[in-house]
């Protein structure tokens, strides 16, 4: 058994060969028998485990694997370095999943961008979801660094706009939308993350 392992783990560790869980069962006439199901009702020994992170893209997480668009985001997210389950909880407020969401001021898309913002971040297209989630964490990043990480300030620029963050000392705005739109962000965000609902950030 032990030189049927170090040849199975020797093929694995050919270029091309993709990993997965393999086991080994002894059949009827001592023939060895390899295979990547468990079938049940017969003794297999598992001599391979696949990797937790094989198949799962970077930033793709069990709370956010089944949200729509979930390998999009975290795309988004590993190449602006932030968490899927951010961008996931600003597309929720913003859209509900919907790519072709467009409101009364002229936002649009799954991250609701502005027509000059897009332009700005280069979205040609931004009712293309791939398209303006990228844009949107690009522009999130970006308020990021400007409010020192503090993520309801950036969430709150992302809303209301910076300046309107930025010209009252670095606070969330007094508008109605704004002071629902930062908490509910919030809220699933942790939701996401597994953190307490009034977890630090």
């Amino acid at each position: 058994m032990r030189l049927l392992t170090l040849y199975v783990l020797a093929w694995l560790a050919l270029p091309g060969n993709a990993q997965a869980d393999i086991y080994v069962s002894v059949a009827a006439d001592g023939s060895y028998v390899l295979s990547n199901v468990h079938r049940a009702g017969r003794r297999y020994e598992r001599v391979i485990a696949e990797p937790a992170s094989l198949g799962r893209p970077t930033g793709l997480s069990a709370s956010t694997a089944q949200r729509p668009y979930a390998e999009m985001v975290a795309a988004a997210a590993t190449a602006n370095a932030l968490p899927a389950a951010l961008l996931h909880a600003v597309i929720q407020a913003e859209s509900s999943y919907n790519p072709r969401a467009r409101s009364d001021k002229g936002a649009a898309g799954l991250m609701q961008l502005m027509p000059g913002t897009a332009r700005e971040l280069g979205v040609s297209n931004v009712l293309d979801p791939a398209s303006n989630i990228q844009g949107g964490a690009r522009y999130l990043k970006r308020l990021m660094v400007m409010f020192d990480n503090d993520m309801a300030l950036a969430l709150a620029a992302y809303n209301a706009g910076p300046a309107a963050v930025l010209s009252r000392g670095r606070v969330i705005p007094p508008f109605s939308e704004t002071q629902r739109y930062v908490p509910s962000v919030l809220r699933t965000y942790r939701a996401l993350q597994g953190l307490a609902p009034d977890a630090p950030l």
